[in-house]
C-alpha cells in the first residue's frame, strides 16, 4: 500500500501538521521555534512535520496553489 499524505489544520490552536504514512512507531524531534519533525524509531526516516502559529509565520504568503496528486520526501527536509 502506498503512503497518504495526511494534512491536519486546527484553526484554534493555529497548528499544522503534514505526515506521510503511518506514524504510529514515530516520536516529535523539536527543531526549535515551535518546529518539529515526525521521526520514525527505526528507520529514522522523517515522516513528517508539525509546525505551531503557522498562520501567524505565514500571514503575509500568498496562496499556495498545488496540482494534485503529489508526492512529499520529508526525508530530504532541511529545517
Amino acid at each position: 500500500m502506498e503512503n497518504r499524505m495526511n494534512i491536519y489544520y486546527d484553526e484554534k490552536g493555529d497548528f499544522l501538521e503534514i505526515i506521510s504514512g503511518d506514524i504510529s512507531n514515530c516520536y516529535f524531534e523539536n527543531e526549535g521555534n515551535g518546529i518539529f519533525k515526525i521521526v520514525d524509531k527505526e528507520t529514522k526516516e522523517v515522516k513528517g512535520i508539525a509546525i505551531f502559529s503557522f498562520k501567524i509565520r505565514t500571514k503575509n504568503l500568498e496562496d499556495i496553489k498545488i496540482s494534485l496528486p503529489f508526492k512529499v520526501n520529508f526525508s530530504a527536509l532541511k529545517i
